[in-house]
């Protein structure tokens, strides 16, 4: 019995112990400064942590017509093989799905970093003011970014994204760049040319209704 007692009284600790661990490490990550920065001159985007460069891919922006807003929104939602809906019509989780397998609403209604089922607008100036990226480099970003996180996108080329992207010419060397992310104050712009639409999860639990841009 005594032996009993001592095995549960070091499992429960070693439990506590395991518990701990884990919410220290939760913890940990959620202090992560991660920052989006977008250029949309340069038709990329770069994801900073902790004032290192991380990631960077090549996106598709909004079109002259109907352009991405410019400023610093944050991440609202995510949403993993969503749902397209826009005047009526209904496209499911699948390649003909205009926002692709994965969404991530902006602060700013009506906007978002998603995918496409036209990779070949990637690089170009081509969307309703929507972020794209292609899939691969879509799914990796929703993997590595979190509800909160900033997303600065820049309308004109500065020093911060000459240290991101290179001066147009090419991505700059990212191995070992340090990136102090400024904060935009200008207002964002309106995007008087975008027509809303929405996205909800394809599985549950289904997240509230994401009002998007019709990015196609």
């Amino acid at each position: 019995m005594k032996a009993t007692k001592i095995w549960m009284t070091n499992t429960l600790v070693t439990a506590a112990m395991t518990a701990m661990l884990l919410a220290s490490q939760a913890n940990a990550q959620d202090a992560v400064k991660r920052v989006i920065v977008v250029s949309l001159e340069d038709h990329m985007l770069a994801l900073v942590e902790d004032g290192q460069v991380k990631k960077v891919y090549p996106v598709a922006v909004g079109k002259p017509s109907t352009p991405s807003p410019v400023g610093t929104f944050t991440i609202e939602r995510r949403v993993a093989n969503p749902t397209y809906q826009h005047n009526g019509k209904t496209v499911l989780p699948g390649p003909h799905n205009p926002v692709g397998t994965r969404w991530m609403g902006l602060s700013k209604h009506g906007y978002g970093i998603h995918g496409t089922n036209e990779p070949n607008s990637i690089g170009k100036s081509a969307s309703h003011g929507c972020i794209r990226l292609n899939r691969t480099d879509l799914e990796e970003l929703y993997s590595l970014v979190s509800v909160g996180d900033t997303v600065e996108l820049v309308g004109q080329r500065n020093e911060e994204t000459a240290q991101l992207f290179g001066n147009g010419e090419g991505p700059a060397e990212t191995t070992q760049t340090t990136i102090v992310a400024t904060v935009s104050t200008q207002a964002p712009e309106q995007n008087a040319g975008s027509d809303d639409a929405s996205t909800t999860a394809a599985t549950p639990p289904a997240p509230a209704v994401a009002a998007i841009a019709a990015s196609r």
